[in-house]
């Protein structure tokens, strides 16, 4: 069966609310009528299982198995949200090992996702067990996934805001997809969302969470004085 699916990935440095963020998104998709599969992330089941992290040579095996995942969840649903991908686990073999053979396959599987979200380090950084390195690889994961992404000339958009503001700020990018079933319908789940002072903020273009406009995005988000 061919592939149909729309693919969004979420990326991000540790404790950027990913996970959540994929949940949230995923409700708010299929209470919209549009049937959506969230993806969870492999390394946290992996290291569960294990009670450890990965050595340097489990790396590309992880990665392999995250992107298995996301490809057989897309033969099923109209739009598959991916709670991180392959350069992820490129990124951190990259920070931790100094092996960057990882980059170019996961470049190639980045390519079939028709949004990529970027999660913002404005969230504060929460211990997690096996899965957290410490709020001092958050700058260095952050950056060198920014890098990634443009030197394979992959857009990405990056989400900021709390709560419902993250969510609202993650899925505007997503009614701008071409193939999107249920536009309409996510229009008003927006809609809903916003309270007062976020109504009457405008979108002010496509490019406002962008890797190169993300500052506009950014400023829009702090308090105005009154």
């Amino acid at each position: 069966m061919a592939e149909t699916a729309l693919r969004v990935a979420l990326l991000g440095a540790e404790s950027t609310g990913k996970t959540a963020l994929s949940l949230a998104l995923g409700q708010a998709l299929n209470d919209c009528g549009i049937a959506c599969a969230v993806v969870p992330e492999y390394l946290r089941e992996w290291c569960e299982r294990e009670a450890r992290t990965p050595l340097p040579e489990e790396q590309s095996a992880i990665a392999q198995e995250q992107a298995r995942r996301v490809i057989a969840a897309a033969r099923d649903a109209a739009l598959v949200l991916a709670d991180t991908t392959p350069l992820m686990t490129a990124v951190y073999s990259d920070l931790l090992f100094q092996d960057t053979r990882l980059y170019a396959d996961a470049a190639r599987h980045q390519q079939g996702y028709a949004l990529t979200l970027l999660t913002g380090l404005d969230l504060p950084w929460v211990a997690d067990g096996l899965q957290r390195d410490g709020p001092q690889v958050r700058e260095p994961v952050d950056a060198r996934l920014r890098q990634a992404l443009s030197k394979h000339h992959l857009p990405y958009q990056v989400v900021y805001g709390t709560g419902e503001r993250r969510l609202q700020n993650a899925l505007l990018p997503l009614t701008r997809l071409p193939r999107l079933p249920g536009r309409e319908r996510l229009l008003e789940r927006i809609a809903s969302l916003r309270d007062e002072q976020v109504l009457n903020r405008p979108w002010r273009c496509e490019h406002c969470s962008d890797g190169a406009c993300e500052h506009k995005l950014f400023s829009g988000l702090l308090p105005r004085g009154p």
